[in-house]
This record gives C-alpha cells, structure tokens and sequence, in this order.
C-alpha cells in the first residue's frame, strides 16, 4: 500500500489543532516555572574541574623505560621499538605516527 507522506497527519482526537500562537506561548509559559529539581543523590559523587583534590593520594607505579621501547621527540610518548619511523634532523627517535 502506498503512504502520501506530505498528507497532513490525523492524530484522531477529532478535536481542532488551529490554535492561536498567542494560546500556545501561554500554555508553555504556564508550564515553566523557576523552581529547581535537584537530586542529591545523583551529584554527590561528581567531581567539579578545578575541585580541591589536595587531601587525596595517588598512588602509581611507575616502570623505566625498557630495553625494547623508546619516547618519541615529538609526542613524548613511550612506545615499542616496532613503532620506530626514525630520527628527525635533529637525530631525535620518532614513532609512526608523528613521521612525516
């Protein structure tokens, strides 16, 4: 069966749809309101950028680098010696990702 996509719609409660732009505008004006729905719950674990984290501890083990990986020059990361694209001019190590 074929549809007439651009027909107007029937949304079958038979009343009329043609109201006033005035009556909506008030209808949603009449809707709103200043209050506030806060859900305590829901915030009391976020953490805000910038929040003062000074009392916390962060405990990270840190490994040295490896006989098998180098730190590019470009993008400071450490990677395996397989991403090793060469040196730049300066005779720097540079991974894959950062060669030209």
């Amino acid at each position: 069966m074929a549809t007439d996509y651009d027909a107007p719609r029937d949304t079958g409660d038979g009343g009329s749809n043609d109201e006033s732009i005035e009556a909506l505008k008030g209808r949603r004006d009449d809707k709103q309101s200043s209050a506030v729905d806060v859900d305590v719950e829901a915030v009391e674990g976020l953490e805000l950028p910038g929040a003062d984290l000074s009392g916390e501890e962060l405990t990270v083990q840190v490994v040295p680098l490896q006989e098998d990986e180098f730190t590019c020059m470009t993008c400071f990361l450490v990677h395996h010696r397989t991403q090793l694209a060469g040196t730049d001019k300066n005779g720097q190590p540079v991974c894959r990702d950062c060669a030209p």
